[in-house]
């Protein structure tokens, strides 16, 4: 043996290190082969056997603790493709247990568990999936009792839940469960009770959480706050709380950039300390804030505010501030300027008007269009309903037509008029007298039998009116070579 340690301390290998085992021999005492295990634990030889046998013990036991290493290693691996696989959605809900639900994280999709009066699942998502083990398919028609082995809300607490859906108002309540795996759970039940149109109980709707590590809870509490900053901070309306005292206690990024600060500025200070609002705007946003706080209820209105240079619209909702036991401790805003929107409907309104304008003045005109006919001769067909206002505008457009054109007759055709009334007999009495006065005769055509039988009863004075059946007739008698008498210039 002597000859043989001689042998492995010069060889190949390397040289032997200060406790007179070479490289090569430590190989073979942590990886070497049976047969050499076996040599090594025969008869001792005399010489450096011993120092190689306790060389050897040394090495075997920093295996075994290199081996428990591997597999705790292995352990938290299995552990990390378990959490990758259920993100994914890749491995069975057995296997999703440890963590959930917390480890989907605050942007994912809580735990929801829904069920009747009788304890029947309507609804069983994923997430329940994840803190359960059980399967939506084999959930659903399942009493919740034999799922979670709990009635998390009492009949009493269903019955006591009378709330408005739409302020949707939550209440919570802990219990002790066990998974289908037969774990011990802890959960806790934020849940609401689900009411049909007529007020009757359809169904109780939970957000289920785990309760067991505190830890986890705080994480998850701490990802839901970001989420909800991020959402108010990116509102592109003003949001704001006041305490009791009307001290700012939170602004949001839209609110502090509005006003050119930062947000830390306004932490402690009311609407008056902090300078920026005009001391009459700030009188009106306090006393409002007051109101609310007086009265314990929300309020919306319409405000303008005058900020010196031009005023501002906007549309304010304040609501009362609570804490978790329901005392009033502060108020609470979300303001939207409508400003721009109020300007940019000033100026719709204001261009419709023109536009209206400018489509009346073109149906007066093409309603009462003045046609030259001949040398001295002029035709106004009158067609619809007369009003005062067309009325003027006939005798206005006639005159000034008969005073251009130096017309010596004018044609005023009633065809088209739907009836003959007081209002239009007046009318066309008043523009004939008008013509004669310019010098200028007036043919009346278009009288039908019950036009004419109208202007009788009526009792219309068509003295020095010429009228005829038709505008044809008319244009034919204008148009006869006879003297005719000229317009005054």
């Amino acid at each position: 043996m002597s000859r043989d340690m001689s042998e492995r301390t010069s060889g190949p290998r390397g040289s032997a290190d200060a406790g007179g085992e070479s490289g090569g021999d430590r190989d073979r005492g942590a990886g070497g082969t049976a047969g050499e295990h076996r040599q090594l634990a025969g008869t001792p030889a005399p010489g450096g056997v011993s120092a190689h046998i306790d060389g050897h013990l040394a090495c075997t036991a920093e295996c075994a603790a290199l081996r428990a290493r591997v597999e705790e290693l292995e352990k938290e691996l299995a552990t990390l493709r378990g959490e990758l696989g259920r993100e994914r959605g890749l491995v069975s809900a057995e296997a999703t247990y440890v963590d959930a639900p917390f480890a989907r994280g605050a942007t994912q999709v809580p735990a929801l568990i829904h069920w009747r009066q009788d304890g029947t699942v309507t609804r069983w998502n994923d997430g329940a999936g994840c803190l359960f083990g059980w399967s939506e398919g084999e959930a659903v028609g399942r009493r919740l009792s034999d799922l979670v082995a709990a009635d998390p809300v009492s009949p009493e607490a269903v019955q006591a839940f009378k709330h408005d859906p739409g302020e949707s108002l939550f209440a919570t309540t802990t219990s002790a469960g066990r998974t289908r795996q037969g774990n011990a759970i802890t959960c806790r039940w934020t849940y609401a009770v689900l009411r049909d149109a007529r007020g009757d109980i359809r169904e109780i709707a939970a957000i289920v959480d785990e309760g067991d590590d505190p830890r986890r809870r705080e994480r998850l509490l701490h990802e839901r706050y970001l989420l909800l900053l991020q959402l108010v901070d990116n509102s592109p309306n003003v949001m704001f709380i006041k305490d009791a005292e009307g001290r700012y206690v939170f602004v949001n990024r839209h609110y502090a950039r509005a006003l050119g600060r930062h947000a830390v500025e306004f932490l402690g200070k009311d609407e008056h300390e902090f300078g920026v609002t005009p001391p009459g705007v700030a009188d009106a946003i306090v006393a409002k804030e007051r109101e609310v706080l007086a009265t314990g209820r929300e309020m919306e209105y319409e405000e303008v505010l005058d900020y010196g240079t031009q005023k501002h619209y906007f549309f304010t909702v304040k609501f009362p501030v609570r804490n978790e036991r329901g005392e009033l401790v502060g108020v609470g805003g979300v303001v939207r300027e409508d400003t721009n929107l109020r300007r940019a409907e000033a100026e719709r309104a204001a261009l419709r008007e023109q536009v209206i304008a400018a489509q009346q003045e073109t149906l007066r005109e093409l309603s009462t269009p003045l046609i030259p006919l001949a040398d001295g001769v002029l035709a106004m067909p009158v067609i619809g309903t007369l009003d005062s206002a067309r009325a003027g505008q006939i005798m206005e457009t006639l005159l000034a037509g008969i005073s251009d054109q130096r017309a010596h007759t004018a044609i005023l055709d009633i065809t088209g008029v739907r009836a003959v009334d007081a209002l239009v007999a007046d009318a066309l009495t008043r523009t004939a007298r008008a013509a004669r006065m310019l010098g200028t005769r007036v043919v009346l055509t278009g009288i039908r039998p019950e036009v004419a039988r109208a202007l009788i009863e009526l009792g219309a004075d068509l003295s020095g009116i010429i009228t005829l059946g038709s505008l044809q007739s008319g244009i034919a008698h204008a148009l006869r070579p006879t003297e005719r008498p000229r317009a005054a210039r």
